[in-house]
């Protein structure tokens, strides 16, 4: 959607015109900005009650991720029963990682948790693995040699950086690394297949030293809890320390549990401090204006190569597959 409320098609849209199966897999709900930008339309990325309608009568292909809550009668502000809507536009429904091992059909929307999917390092064994779900998306899109679109998104890298949690960020990050591995065999065994590996934003400002020119690498290595499983099961400052020194290794010093017990957000303040203790930096808890890189391989992937918006990028995709894509462009002043 343009900032003045124009509808524009997506690239999964506008590929799904062309014939090609679409997908969209993520470790968030699936209804997330990231996600819901492949097959929304809203001016609220929080409307995600309407994304989920939305989805459930696209042209989407395959669809796995968190949040079913959105699409459930009983959870929904209208009552609406999106799960029976998507059964009736053509959708299998599961919602256990047994069942998404097992599935052999061809349209399928996987919601394995009613919000976010717990972190990687927490998933439940009834939650698929970020790899499993490429991999199984792959299969599925792949059927009868029809051409397709996905994207596979590692959710919760980006709400690790937030937090500045030097643990959290290295689990999601290893697990959406063994995703793009599931993507490049595939493509490797199918060679007109191109993967694109980016990101839409920094997060952070992660520096790999603090202070000086080394880091502790094995100190991290022995951390066991992400901060926010840390903070969320800790009653008060005495479990607190307890559980650093039982997950992290390490006693708290007084300037630390100090610096702890006046955090609005604790969370924030643990990972500042499991970071530091490892002389790992960070600069924000937000977003940063950093370049992201952008990685390509197979047919086409000379073309993602040098500094571009992020909006070049499905302008040429879509010109690597012989289609133009008029929607009107956002104009950006010069000055």
């Amino acid at each position: 959607m343009l900032p003045e409320g124009e509808v524009v098609p997506t690239i999964a849209e506008v590929l799904a015109e062309q014939g090609y199966k679409t997908g969209v897999v993520a470790t968030s709900r699936i209804t997330h900005a990231t996600p819901a930008a492949y097959y929304g339309h809203t001016n609220d990325r929080d409307a995600e009650q309407v994304l989920a309608e939305q989805l459930v009568n696209s042209n989407l292909t395959v669809a796995l991720g968190g949040g079913w809550r959105y699409f459930d009668p009983t959870q929904r502000s209208d009552g609406k029963d999106l799960i029976s809507v998507a059964k009736e536009n053509g959708f299998d429904y599961i919602t256990t990682k047994q069942e998404l091992m097992a599935y052999s059909g061809d349209k399928v929307l996987g919601l394995f948790s009613s919000s976010h999917m717990n972190s990687v390092t927490e998933r439940t064994p009834a939650e698929p693995l970020l790899p499993e779900m490429t991999a199984k998306a792959l299969e599925i899109l792949s059927k009868d040699d029809a051409p397709f679109f996905v994207m596979i998104e590692g959710s919760q890298i980006d709400w690790e950086a937030h937090d500045n949690d030097v643990f959290g960020i290295w689990k999601e990050t290893v697990e959406f690394d063994e995703a793009v591995k599931v993507a490049l065999d595939f493509a490797k065994e199918n060679p007109d297949t191109l993967v694109i590996v980016t990101a839409d934003h920094e997060t952070g400002g992660l520096g790999l030293s603090s202070g000086g020119y080394t880091m502790d690498l094995e100190m991290v290595r022995d951390y066991q809890k992400t901060t926010d499983w840390v903070v969320a099961n800790s009653q008060d400052m005495e479990e607190l320390k307890s559980n650093v020194k039982e997950y992290y290794g390490f006693d708290l010093s007084e300037e630390e549990v100090a610096y702890l017990e006046s955090a609005k957000n604790k969370v924030d303040a643990l990972g500042e401090i499991t970071s530091a203790r490892a002389s790992i930096g960070w600069t924000t808890h937000d977003h940063t204006g950093a370049l992201v890189p952008v990685f390509a391989f197979g047919p086409g992937a000379e073309e993602f190569v040098g500094i571009m918006d992020n909006t070049d990028l499905p302008r040429k995709i879509a010109s690597l597959v012989g289609v133009e894509l008029s929607y009107p462009l956002v104009n950006v002043p010069n000055n």
